[in-house]
């Protein structure tokens, strides 16, 4: 049986995982972007590979995140990994990967995204005083 992969799920599931609202969201997707189109992209089964490319470019998160990732897929490979007795307990503690280290690096990267926004805020407010003068 085959499963249909729900992007917009996916765009909602990644922007959950990196601690983004979504009106943060659609401020960083730019102008014609709210809350409430961001809520209704994430009800969308397949999403648009233009759009689907500008939110991959906006959370860092590769396209292919968003159009492969499949819940029930990951849960079967979890399963069949961990419930499966076969592993020797060395798989458990030979990781290379450092789990702070991955928090580290996710905080940082949440971090340099709020500064990119805050700096286009800034930008923006800045132009709206240009042009509030001009008037």
């Amino acid at each position: 049986m085959e499963s249909k992969v729900h992007e917009g799920r996916n765009v909602k599931r990644f922007r959950e995982m990196l601690g983004i609202k979504q009106d943060a969201l659609a401020y960083a997707l730019g102008e014609g972007w709210n809350q409430k189109k961001v809520s209704l992209l994430e009800q969308k089964e397949t999403i648009e590979l233009p759009l689907l490319q500008q939110i991959s470019s906006t959370l860092k998160i590769p396209v292919e995140a968003f159009k492969n990732f499949d819940e029930q897929q990951a849960v079967n490979i979890i399963s069949n990994t961990f419930d499966n007795c076969n592993q020797p307990a060395s798989f458990f503690y030979n990781s290379t990967v450092n789990p702070v280290d991955q928090i580290i690096k996710l905080h940082e990267e949440k971090i340099a995204l709020y500064e990119r926004m805050l700096k286009e805020k800034d930008e923006m407010m800045d132009r709206l005083e240009k042009l509030i003068k001009e008037k």
